[in-house]
């Protein structure tokens, strides 16, 4: 048992390196497979119409928990994978351990970067529009004027999806 548990802590420690080695390698076929996840999520929402009703049950009090589960029901994380490992792409003379130590640096801080930036021109976005039907449309414009817009995001999804397999495969 003394020596499973010293493996076991050697490979908790060890395995996440070597799997930093992994995207490296691996990276355009990652970034791929995740552009056609995306195309995929955008076909299915284009396909199946019905919302999710358990975002309807979730309380109003819990504000960030509803924006957490719409965010991922409406794919925004696995919208923006593709871009994410385009951005961390590395140089053609970074191998091996010099590659994987780049990308351990940056990865986290790109993330949060990424996700930083999402979340706030989403939320300008977001305030810009409802401002603008506040002071000039008007509150009845959103009751007589409503309309769907998740076509829009469904298509959305499929371009970012198409742009990021294309990037990839194209070396970018």
């Amino acid at each position: 048992m003394l020596a499973l548990g010293h493996f076991l802590a050697m490979i908790g420690i060890l395995l996440p390196f070597s799997m930093m080695i992994v995207l490296v390698e691996w990276q355009a076929e990652i970034r791929i497979v995740a552009g056609f996840l995306v195309i995929g999520m955008g076909l299915y929402l284009l396909i199946n119409r019905r919302h999710p009703r358990f975002l309807a049950r979730v309380h109003p009090a819990r504000l960030a928990l509803w924006s957490f589960l719409a965010a991922m029901a409406h794919g925004a994380g696995l919208m923006l994978l593709p871009i994410y490992l385009g951005i961390c792409t590395l140089g053609g003379d970074e191998t091996g351990h010099l590659a994987a130590q780049n990308l351990m640096n940056n990865s986290v801080t790109t993330a949060f970067a990424v996700a930083g930036v999402h979340t706030l021109s989403m939320t300008i976005v977001g305030g810009l529009i409802a401002t603008a039907i506040y002071f000039w449309l008007g509150l009845k414009f959103v009751s007589r004027t409503w309309f769907n817009l998740d076509i829009v995001w469904a298509l959305s999804l499929v371009l970012v999806g198409a742009f990021g397999v294309y990037s990839a495969h194209m070396g970018h």
